[in-house]
């Protein structure tokens, strides 16, 4: 008969590797006990990775360059527990500023808008991530980057917007189809919505 650890790795084989998941994802092979010596087993032979208790990654490994074993990004392991609890999220300040490219400051803590439960979660390297409940209209944006914009921007405040920040928005701006973004022109504060509006203007004259 196939052992639990193999019939776990064969599983993670078929989903493709930076996939995060839970030991409860394999609850029928069996018990608790059960499942929590094979995922010591899994991670000491390297196969895969714990990310936080209970949280693992069948991880991705960097052979061209040399850098071996990639763990998953912090919003590869929220969208995982979004995934599960069927709830949306939405990374808010620091956080929001990195994928914006428009902060380079070392992030230990994360903060995500949820409409799921709140929780703090400890990473295995240090770091935490906190899912603060929120309204659900708060969530309802239909493009990822207006979403960022407005929660990146909220973190500066109106007054706190650099030129430079207008200027990572105006390069940010053509990725994305432009009705996509003004879709969500009612979800934004007025100042932001001006923000983005004076942004297309710019572009438009150069």
């Amino acid at each position: 008969m196939e052992s639990v650890e193999n019939q776990i790795l064969r599983s993670l084989k078929k989903c493709g590797r930076g996939t995060v998941f839970f030991a409860d994802r394999f609850a029928r092979l069996g018990n608790a006990d059960r499942l929590h010596k094979a995922m010591e087993l899994l991670t000491k032979r390297g196969d895969i990775i714990r990310v936080a208790r209970g949280i693992y990654c069948y991880p991705k490994i960097d052979k061209l360059y040399g850098l071996g074993v990639i763990p998953p990004s912090v919003d590869d392991i929220a969208a995982a527990i979004a995934k599960r609890d069927r709830a949306r999220i939405a990374p808010t300040a620091f956080h929001a500023q990195n994928l914006l490219g428009m902060s380079q400051q070392v992030v230990m803590n994360y903060l995500y808008l949820t409409d799921g439960s709140a929780r703090t979660l400890k990473l295995e390297n240090g770091s935490e991530i906190k899912f603060k409940h929120t309204a659900p209209k708060n969530l309802a944006y239909t493009n990822r980057l207006a979403m960022l914009i407005t929660f990146a921007l909220k973190d500066y405040g109106a007054d706190g917007v650099t030129d430079e920040h207008r200027r990572r928005i105006k390069e940010l701006l053509p990725n994305e189809k432009r009705e996509d973004i003004e879709r969500d022109y009612a979800l934004m504060p007025d100042w932001i919505r001006e923000i983005v509006k004076k942004c297309y203007e710019e572009l438009s004259e150069s």
